[in-house]
């Protein structure tokens, strides 16, 4: 069965993968993403200036007290004030660097007004999702193979499911593993979550902008790690309920038999 994710339109614009010599961060589209922007901007901000003080610094005394400038050295070995201020001006940069670090740990961690949750389950090497708000049913989603691409399709990055969610819509992403430490991570949403084996990690994303969006595992996890993409389709919230509609008649539940045993069971 073929599942129609935007109501026979064209697709949106794909965004939210690497870009040939691109400098800086992947387009944020959730809230996470533009804070962790605006932090990573504040830092660069921080550490240029505290490196040219440094610099300053350095050519100061260069210049200052080399030999020929200074024939006769200073034996000055105690000044309050500058012992004062290297202790008290880092101390500051420091909160200024914890206030915005720590608001956005909290607000990445979780959300209080989550209208959707997936569950993804990081295996060697793919992932399974389940939607236990639409129907409980579960799907796998591996890596589409070089020789199976389509034109347009990313090589490494493309899946044969996509995660789809809606647009605007704040989602509850449990994160964990079946066999060794995983990572979901979507540059693009702000979310780098890991899954580990036994234990159930939460994050969340809002996504507001439609279109395609890729991510990789992001934890050192055997032989094809690198063989372990996501991608996900932001799409409206019309074609969200149309795909829900189509993935519950195409996919099994989770009580209900694994579609990778019987394909399979088909292929005996």
């Amino acid at each position: 069965m073929t599942i129609v994710l935007f109501g026979g339109q064209a697709m949106a614009e794909t965004v939210g993968q690497p870009t040939p010599w691109k400098l800086g961060l992947q387009a944020g589209v959730s809230p996470v993403a533009t804070d962790i922007h605006n932090f990573h901007d504040l830092l660069l901000w921080i550490i240029t200036l505290i490196s040219a003080f440094v610099l300053a610094l350095l050519l100061y005394v260069m210049l200052r007290f080399r030999a020929s400038a200074n024939p006769v050295p200073s034996k000055t070995s105690h000044n309050t004030l500058v012992e004062v201020l290297w202790t008290v001006v880092p101390i500051l940069i420091l909160i200024v660097i914890a206030v915005p670090s720590f608001k956005l740990l909290y607000f990445g961690d979780k959300t209080k007004d989550a209208e959707l949750t997936i569950k993804a389950i990081g295996k060697q090497w793919y992932w399974t999702y389940e939607y236990p708000d639409n129907g409980n049913f579960t799907f796998d989603a591996t890596m589409v193979a070089d020789a199976d691409l389509k034109p347009g399709q990313p090589r490494l990055l493309e899946t044969d499911n996509p995660v789809v969610v809606p647009v605007n819509t704040n989602v509850r992403l449990l994160v964990t593993a079946a066999d060794v430490i995983h990572a979901w991570a979507m540059p693009a949403f702000g979310v780098k979550k890991d899954a580990v084996p036994g234990r159930l990690n939460e994050t969340w994303f809002r996504a507001e902008r439609e279109g395609v969006y890729y991510g990789q595992c992001s934890e050192i996890c055997g032989t094809n790690h690198a063989f372990m993409p996501i991608k996900v389709q932001v799409v409206s919230k019309e074609a969200y309920a149309k795909w829900v509609e189509e993935a519950q008649q195409k996919f099994a539940t989770v009580d209900g038999a694994s579609p990778r045993l019987a394909d399979a069971r088909v292929a005996q």
